[in-house]
């Protein structure tokens, strides 16, 4: 059994953030992460509305975060939990068994889908969930992206520098991204905004993924079509309140289980960006600080 004062799920931005903090304040702290440091920070291309930095890469943020554990010499094991006991305070993760006092989920949330028929079929071979990642393979080919929120924007102006055109199919009729972001998407001149359109199927033929079908009889052809609909709480492992998957939290960062907290975008709140992961990161570790 290896013991910890705190155990963090989650290497995103609030995660690290939290652990930053505790650590400063001599605390043990464990961050467990099943895949990169950073976590959705990685997926975005740019990042312009973080403080201190008028423009740097998702990435390079990420790595920058990594840098600074490894200088405060916070443990980071990466593997993924497979079970917690609330009562006993420990999680199990592989074959090593780590005890708690307090617990912080900072485990964010993924990208939904479509959950159209074959979708599982197509992810990775002509259905993407990340531009950043997966854009560069598609260079001067035309492809979809679906969404009308800042990222699906964000991701369209990403593709429109590396395909020769980019569809971005809206299911309303006005784009629900920052005005920034749609101003300047309206200048893009290889960006197509289809509005009101809900896509009921993929278009396959032959064993290939050609693009989608809308429900207005409309075929768009595509070499990938990129979802950007939105996210999913990674929250499963959480047992206490929740709303619609996202974990509850009061203004201390504390959830309804004794010595649980939570931060960063798997919490139930009205704004889900960087800064405010970052900011409930802190506020978490403040309570534990108190605590120990």
């Amino acid at each position: 059994m290896v013991e910890y004062n705190t155990i963090i799920i989650g290497a995103g931005i609030s995660g690290i953030s939290c652990a930053i903090y505790l650590k400063r304040a001599g605390i043990k702290t464990l961050i467990l992460e099943n895949d990169m440091p950073g976590g959705q920070l990685n997926k975005a291309s740019v990042i312009e509305n973080y403080p201190g930095y008028v423009s740097i890469g998702g990435t390079e943020l990420s790595m920058m975060l990594l840098e600074q554990i490894q200088n405060y010499d916070v443990d980071l094991v990466y593997d993924d939990v497979s079970k917690i006991d609330y009562d006993k305070k420990i999680i199990t993760v592989g074959d090593t068994k780590y005890s708690y006092k307090h617990l912080v989920f900072a485990t964010g949330r993924r990208e939904r889908t479509l959950e159209l028929k074959n979708e599982e079929k197509w992810l990775g071979r002509g259905i993407s969930l990340c531009a950043t990642c997966d854009g560069a393979l598609y260079k001067e080919k035309d492809v979809i992206v679906i969404g009308g929120g800042s990222s699906a924007v964000s991701e369209a102006i990403y593709l429109s520098n590396i395909c020769h055109k980019v569809y971005l199919i809206y299911r309303g009729s006005n784009l629900r991204a920052e005005e920034i972001l749609k101003e300047r998407i309206e200048r893009i001149s290889n960006i197509e905004i289809i509005y009101e359109g809900i896509v009921s199927s993929y278009w396959v033929e032959d064993d290939k993924l050609n693009g989608v079908c809308l429900d207005n009889g409309m075929k768009i052809k595509a070499s990938c079509v990129f979802l950007a609909i939105g996210h999913i709480p990674n929250s499963e492992l959480f047992i206490g309140d929740k709303n619609s998957g996202y974990i509850k939290v009061n203004e201390a960062g504390e959830t309804s289980i004794n010595d649980v907290y939570a931060c960063g975008d798997v919490i139930d709140k009205n704004v889900y960006q960087l800064i405010t992961s970052s900011s409930e990161g802190v506020l978490v570790a403040s309570s534990i600080i108190k605590k120990s």
